[in-house]
């Protein structure tokens, strides 16, 4: 997790149980139970995953109940653990996009998510498969609409407080709203109820590093077993409801899903990271209409005046570089202002310095400027284009792949508006077990080869219906 949103949490002082010890299965154990775990997820009709701290550990985000775990160590009056990339940089891990192949594959059918750094979205599940119940850290929503939006950097605030940016519905323009938890705040209705519903639907629940402590979550696996469905427990910790599970297995999340793939004869598909960000070039006459006064602007999609923090600095020069001078922009906002001669025409070019965690150190763009040339706007079918980036940036096993995907032009005063699409990161993965215990199945599936916290007693996270 972020140690930010840790930090904004309201104090509390028992958050239940932590410095869990932690247990490994024997090898030959772990095979077992991994090969029993890949026959369920064969067998199963309806999958639902459970996921919690520990899936997201060898992402770089510390959990919170382990030996080395934020409340752990704050309980100890130890240092906090460090992450080991900025949060919103954080990438998926092979558990992240085990599941996204599972979910495309269509055997995963739903997933429970107690965490709150937006990885599940980011790896690619899909919005209308994913509840998350304590919130997502870089998703504000709109009280009044509904609607969502999700960002590229970690929001201000947690509490389901407002936020510095509105609805960009015109008919709408409330003030958005954070959507992570806080100690107080109710599970939001329409996550626990979707939650609720596939659990009840499941023949199979898997639990992936969660501690199972946090209520009523971690009641939710239980409700599978009505209907006659079977929990599986994937944990270093021992659980409240390991008795209640048909599988408990003691390994790193990313080891048993690796080789739980590898017997179903699944590939992981890679990660692409596409970020987006805009170009602003205004133009006007001076008094004299001999010269034109120009400023370009390097902003995020999201608005103005939100941060852009995957671009480090800017730097910014010519075709014709003996008339003008080059420029470094290292403070945002990145804005240059120049006035040039009317009938002069040449290319401006943007060097992006990205910031660190992304895949690439940098990347450039060009934009042609020309006074009394006329650019029409565009809009390219987005899903398409990004799918072609990702493809390009598989094929070639490197970031940094740029396009346009769309852009705005006014006439009075002139300005363009370009919308630029970039792969900041490639992360690929290759579950090969290095023992060699591991054997494909013969078959593949379908015949193919192919709150956060325990409260104390009677301390209950409420749910609002």
């Amino acid at each position: 997790m972020s140690l930010g949103y840790a930090e904004k949490l309201s104090f509390i002082e028992d958050v239940g149980q932590v410095g869990m010890t932690e247990f490994f299965d024997s090898a030959h154990v772990l095979q077992d139970k991994i090969e029993q775990l890949a026959k369920l997820i064969e067998k199963s009709r309806h999958l639902v995953v459970f996921t919690g701290a520990g899936i997201s550990t060898s992402c770089g985000i510390p959990d919170f109940r382990g030996p080395k775990g934020i409340w752990t160590l704050q309980r100890e009056g130890k240092p906090l653990p460090e992450a080991s990339l900025p949060f919103h940089r954080a990438m998926p891990s092979m558990t992240h996009m085990a599941l996204v192949g599972l979910e495309k594959a269509g055997i995963l059918k739903f997933v429970i998510s107690q965490n709150v750094d937006g990885l599940h979205l980011r790896s690619g599940i899909p919005r209308e498969k994913l509840a998350e119940l304590h919130g997502n850290s870089f998703m504000e929503t709109c009280p009044s609409c509904g609607a969502e939006y999700y960002r590229d950097f970690e929001l201000e605030t947690i509490g389901l407080k407002e936020t510095s940016r509105r609805c960009s519905d015109e008919k709408c323009g409330a003030k958005l709203r954070d959507t992570v938890l806080d100690w107080e705040d109710a599970l939001p209705p329409k996550e626990m109820n979707l939650a609720e519903k596939h659990c009840r639907m499941g023949d199979l629940v898997l639990c992936l590093g969660t501690s199972l402590q946090i209520t009523p979550a971690c009641n939710l696996p239980l409700k599978s077993l009505r209907g006659g469905g079977k929990i599986v427990i994937v944990n270093l910790q021992k659980t409240p409801k390991d008795k209640k599970a048909s599988l408990v297995i003691h390994g790193f999340v990313d080891k048993v899903i690796a080789g739980v793939m590898e017997l179903l004869n699944m590939k992981i598909p890679p990660y692409i990271r596409i970020d987006l960000f805009q170009t602003i070039l205004s133009q006007s006459l001076s008094s004299d209409k001999k010269f034109v006064n120009w400023t370009i602007r390097i902003a995020s999609v999201h608005g103005l005046s939100a941060p852009l923090p995957f671009i480090k600095s800017v730097e910014v020069s010519f075709s014709n570089n003996q008339n003008y001078k080059e420029a470094t922009l290292d403070t945002q906002p990145f804005l240059l202002k120049r006035r040039t001669v009317l009938t002069e025409t040449f290319e401006i070019f943007l060097n992006l310095k990205f910031s660190y965690g992304c895949g690439c150190l940098n990347t450039r763009i060009e934009i042609p400027f020309n006074f009394q040339d006329s650019i029409e706007g565009f809009k390219l079918d987005k899903n398409a284009t990004l799918e072609k980036m990702r493809d390009a940036a598989i094929e070639d096993s490197k970031c940094g792949q740029n396009a346009v995907v769309e852009r705005k032009t006014i006439l009075v005063p002139k300005s363009e508006t370009t919308v630029h699409a970039i792969v900041t990161n490639v992360k690929t993965f290759d579950y090969q077990l290095s023992n060699g215990d591991m054997k494909p199945m013969k078959e593949g599936l379908n015949g193919l080869k192919t709150t956060r916290k325990q409260r104390s007693k009677g301390r209950k996270r409420k749910t609002r219906l």
